[in-house]
């Protein structure tokens, strides 16, 4: 009989050691610090020749068990967990970067991790080179002798653009990069990065992993000697996942795949009906046969995700009129909740950008970002169609 065990059963079956009391569910371990027996062992914990717990800052039974998950989900070799997405992307970065190295990475990424890249990792003297979505034929002439890393998002943050995961790893691999990708909104459900040769995953736990917008989390996977700098940098620097989070999030990590089959069937359905819709001028979603990167989609993975991008004809002014009709749907700007999010990201996620930033990655005044929930889809359909009409 193999060990390897499907998706679905590792997420539910992967827990930690049981205690004295044999409970069926995961405890919570609520506790700053763990107990030695005496002096021998308290040394030999703290010189790392034993394996154990020594204080939640650095592992923590709850912890433990998240990270293994998302491990065995990502087929990755380990793991580290942090207390959000942005502090798993930062603390990745600054453990393996050294003052004056260079990264390569596609210009369409996360506000918060476009600022990293140009306000903060600058005053280390690291700097980045941008390649646009259209643009993966230019990337290896953007190669420097002291680029370290290649990172993608893919699907993109907002405009759901779709990068060849195995074109861009074999780039990575030819020039002996560390290959990094920001995999949140397909999820591991959805694609393995590591398969098409990626180093490394991180993940805004925050989003379809919670799945119900309750708790943060980060988690970066991959190969173990790369982990191992991202822990100890972590292990120093303290930017910890609450164990009361992990302990949420590896509950959440057991509806995973039945969540995101139902999150992706109705958000087709959304993009089908915003696609046939005489108000919308563009719309973006990975398995919509009009997507630029169908193909490229279909190849990767195994279904669309949950978030739906359109624009809106009339500009910033349709757009905000199609804000203030919304009736159910809610107004905000998380994303990979059970209920369905309606974003405007030039004004929210990516408001702090230049409009000519903005629109260098497709994020127009008009472009509105639905994250589709969980909801019956007909009644999200409605209020998104009630919304539309003059």
């Amino acid at each position: 009989m193999s060990n390897k065990k499907h998706f679905e059963t590792e997420a539910i079956r992967n827990q930690t050691e049981r205690s004295q009391f044999s409970e069926h569910s995961t405890p919570l371990y609520l506790t700053s610090s763990f107990v030695f027996d005496d002096a021998e062992e308290m040394r030999a914990s703290f010189a790392e020749e034993k394996q154990r717990n020594l204080y939640s800052r650095f592992t923590n039974p709850n912890t433990s068990e998240f990270v293994n998950k998302i491990v065995a989900m990502e087929g990755a070799e380990s793991g580290c967990v942090f207390a959000t997405g942005m502090s798993a992307i930062f603390s990745t970065f600054a453990a393996i970067l050294n003052a004056g190295d260079h990264v390569v990475s596609c210009r369409s990424v996360f506000g918060s991790t476009h600022s990293m890249f140009t306000k903060y990792l600058p005053k280390w003297n690291i700097k980045t080179s941008y390649f646009k979505v259209d643009e993966v034929a230019l990337v290896e002439s953007l190669i420097q002798e002291n680029t370290k890393i290649l990172y993608i998002e893919t699907p993109t943050n907002p405009a759901v653009d779709i990068l060849d995961l195995e074109l861009i790893g074999n780039i990575a691999k030819k020039h002996n990069l560390i290959f990094i990708v920001d995999n949140c909104f397909a999820t591991p459900y959805i694609q393995q990065p590591i398969k098409f040769g990626a180093d490394l995953v991180i993940h805004s736990a925050t989003k379809l992993m919670d799945g119900q917008g309750r708790v943060l989390g980060g988690v970066t996977v991959g190969k173990e000697d790369l982990i191992r700098e991202v822990y100890l940098f972590a292990r120093n620097t303290g930017p910890a996942m609450s164990p009361f989070n992990a302990w949420v999030l590896s509950k959440s990590l057991e509806t995973l795949a039945i969540r995101v089959e139902k999150h992706c069937e109705n958000a087709l359905k959304v993009a089908e009906f915003l696609e046939n819709n005489i108000k919308v001028d563009l719309v973006k979603y990975p398995f919509l046969e009009s997507h630029p990167q169908f193909k490229v989609a279909k190849q990767q993975m195994k279904l669309g995700g949950n978030i739906v991008a359109f624009e809106i004809k009339g500009g910033i002014e349709a757009g905000r009129k199609f804000l203030n009709k919304i009736k159910m749907c809610s107004l905000s700007a998380n994303l990979g909740d059970t209920r369905t999010i309606v974003t405007h990201p030039s004004s929210t996620t990516h408001g702090r950008l230049s409009e000519e930033d903005r629109l260098e990655v497709g994020i127009t005044n008009g472009l509105v970002r639905v994250s589709v929930g969980l909801e019956n889809v007909a009644d999200i359909i409605e209020d998104l169609a009630q919304a539309l009409e003059d």
